[in-house]
């Protein structure tokens, strides 16, 4: 019987030695989380600014479905209080282009596939760690057969684009990648 307890007593006191030993590991310095993101300790807000629409081929949703989904990321994925002014983080964007190109040429000269490229310039601001400052463009596409029309693929297409650009600019600002 002795020999029971004695064994519960060390298969306790090993249970508790892992949890303590392996503590510093899942908290680390402070910074980083389970989602991917190194925000530092004393950063508590972020401001997120309408992205202006400067590209030449007009988009009359994108600007704001952009900025939307770029609020929502954050949301999930941080602690961080959303503000309208003045944040310990600030991204400000631009929607610099909106291109259709040919990608793949047939035989007879005629686009098989179409590109649909959107590139947006971020200005991102770290007022607590104005070393982590950028001023970056980020790029996204995505291809669709020229015997659609882009109105008829547009939306699906700029959702696919969005997703891409916000996990760029997301993972660049703070997620340091």
């Amino acid at each position: 019987m002795n020999r029971m307890r004695l064994k519960a007593f060390f298969s306790t006191l090993a249970a508790m030695a892992f949890t303590i030993l392996s503590a510093p590991l899942f908290q680390s310095c402070g910074i980083y989380s389970f989602s991917g993101t190194s925000i530092q300790p004393d950063v508590h807000t972020v401001t997120i600014n309408y992205f202006e629409y400067k590209a030449l081929r007009v988009n009359p949703s994108l600007s704001n479905d952009i900025t939307e989904a770029l609020k929502d990321q954050f949301q999930r994925l941080t602690r961080l209080e959303q503000v309208d002014i003045d944040g310990d983080l600030e991204i400000t964007g631009e929607i610099t282009g909106y291109d259709v190109r040919a990608t793949a040429v047939t035989a007879d000269e005629v686009a098989a596939q179409n590109r649909l490229t959107v590139t947006v310039k971020i200005y991102f601001t770290n007022r607590k760690y104005p070393e982590d400052d950028f001023e970056k463009s980020f790029s996204a596409y995505a291809d669709y057969d020229s015997m659609q029309s882009l109105d008829s693929v547009e939306a699906t297409l700029c959702e696919d684009i969005i997703d891409t650009l916000i996990e760029d600019i997301f993972n660049a600002t703070v997620a340091n990648w």
